[in-house]
């Protein structure tokens, strides 16, 4: 399907120019093949070949413009809205939540046989701006070498300013509004949505659970459950207050707890442990980590800026999983109680599939507690 049946776009050259601003002053000139308006964010790189529909729509990436490293990007289009079980079965969540997409080489035409719109049209819809023509490559050195830093896509005449997603509690922008139920099972698990992906709940519900799902903040102590998870989400997890007070009083109950991504980094700070600001994160979907129990290790896929300080873990926890490219941790369980976290994402979507037993040992927890 020709990308101008959607938006009229037939070559670079129907495209507007764009710059990308970064905060340090340096600047990237690309072209417009997104939404028409200027947007600021933190500027960050993730590598991959596929994912797209599934890395913009990834709660964990929101306030962000995202720098993808494969050169060419559009090329098979974006699915369809399509749900199975009330969730989208193409995307993580239900909406693009990136601040902007900056890419190398936009393919004009795309073709896949469950492509539903190009990716041009999907980003306009949502109204996020994209840049094309970005020496990319350029980019992630440049952010691999200062860090991740604040920036702006402008777009003719309109400025904004810059702003720092990390200053906000931006899960109150991701979390659900309100209570609700999905699933049949004898035994409840309890998600506290922080930006849930919905493949959590996909692999939760293939494994036979009720799950009832409740917003970033809401009080546990009125709820009756088997166990928690604690999702993903993006952002600082120090500014996460009411969800650290509400995972200490998951693990007051001894209900088994799983936690993952910014889940991962609010359970280390609920039993008194620090997080600290990476330089520029983890975002890939081949992140090698090594059970440090075991000594076996995994290719896993990543999201995320900040990591958990091992050295300040209470003695009765220790460190579960390491990262093998530098080292940093990517899991902690505690030596006697059902509680576990890992920074890593089991469900992978997109990505390999080696540590989705993590599920199915927090599952033979809640039947077992």
């Amino acid at each position: 399907m020709a990308e101008a049946s959607k938006n009229g776009i037939t070559s670079v050259n129907d495209m507007a120019p764009g710059t990308l601003v970064l905060e340090d002053g340096r600047t990237f000139e690309g072209r417009s093949f997104g939404h028409d308006r200027s947007k600021p964010g933190e500027v960050v790189f993730a590598t991959g070949m596929v994912g797209y529909p599934e890395a913009l729509t990834d709660p964990s990436f929101y306030g962000q413009i995202l720098a993808l490293t494969f050169p060419l990007v559009g090329n098979y289009g974006v699915p369809s809205d399509a749900e199975a079980d009330g969730m989208r079965k193409f995307f993580e969540s239900r909406r693009i939540q990136t601040s902007g997409l900056l890419i190398c080489d936009y393919s004009v035409q795309h073709s896949h046989w469950q492509a539903f719109r190009s990716l041009s049209a999907w980003l306009r819809e949502f109204e996020v701006p994209g840049l094309m023509g970005i020496d990319t490559r350029a980019l992630t050195k440049h952010l691999r070498e200062q860090g991740s830093m604040l920036g702006k896509i402008v777009l003719g005449n309109e400025d904004v300013e810059l702003w720092n997603p990390n200053s906000h509690r931006i899960v109150e922008d991701v979390t659900v509004s309100e209570v609700s139920e999905m699933g049949s099972g004898d035994k409840t698990v309890l998600v506290l949505d922080c930006g849930c992906k919905e493949s959590m709940l996909t692999n939760l519900l293939s494994r036979g659970v009720k799950i009832r799902r409740v917003p970033w903040d809401h009080d546990l102590s009125t709820e009756t459950y088997d166990g928690v998870l604690v999702s993903s989400g993006p952002g600082d997890p120090t500014v996460c207050g009411k969800s650290i007070q509400q995972i200490r009083q998951a693990l007051r109950s001894e209900k088994p707890v799983l936690g993952i991504c910014l889940g991962h980094q609010m359970m280390a700070l609920a039993i008194g442990a620090s997080t600290y600001k990476m330089k520029f994160g983890h975002r890939s979907q081949n992140q090698p980590v090594m059970d440090e129990e075991t000594g076996q290790c995994y290719i896993t896929s990543q999201n995320h800026g900040f990591a958990v300080d091992t050295k300040t873990l209470p003695d009765d926890w220790k460190s579960w999983f390491r990262n093998l490219n530098d080292d940093t941790n990517e899991g902690i369980r505690h030596k006697t109680k059902p509680f576990m976290s890992v920074q890593f994402h089991p469900e992978a979507n997109p990505g390999p599939v080696d540590t989705e037993y993590i599920f199915d040992d927090f599952i033979k927890n809640v039947h077992s507690a």
